[in-house]
């Protein structure tokens, strides 16, 4: 089974290519690949009333990144790392697992943390 993910939220973290386009919205691809972060943490926060899915924390934590919220990132990267690895369509062609998204933003979160201390 695979599980949608927006690449375009992980893209300025990243460095993915190739946004992808959630075709029902459910993980507030749209909002998120315009910029509008507010109503994409709304959509995000409600369906983490019905469940906490990787790919629902992977985007929002795009979300609490780019509104400069890194702490808020990193525990739901930890959050998604203490959870079973789950395969993810990153786009029509790339694939990645839930863990593997999240390693790469922790590891992009300490990247930023370090260049930002120099």
């Amino acid at each position: 089974m695979s599980i949608k993910l927006v690449a375009a939220a992980l893209a300025p973290m990243l460095a993915l290519a190739s946004p992808a386009a959630a075709q029902d919205g459910t993980v507030a691809a749209r909002e998120i690949m315009t910029g509008a972060y507010a109503k994409a943490e709304h959509k995000l926060l409600a369906q983490m009333q019905a469940g906490a899915r990787p790919e629902v924390q992977l985007n929002l934590a795009a979300v609490y990144y780019a509104t400069g919220r890194t702490e808020q990132a990193r525990a739901l990267y930890r959050d998604v790392l203490a959870q079973a690895d789950v395969p993810m369509d990153l786009s029509t062609n790339r694939s990645a697992t839930s863990h593997a998204v999240a390693t790469a933003g922790l590891r992009y979160l300490d990247l930023r943390q370090q260049t930002a201390a120099r």
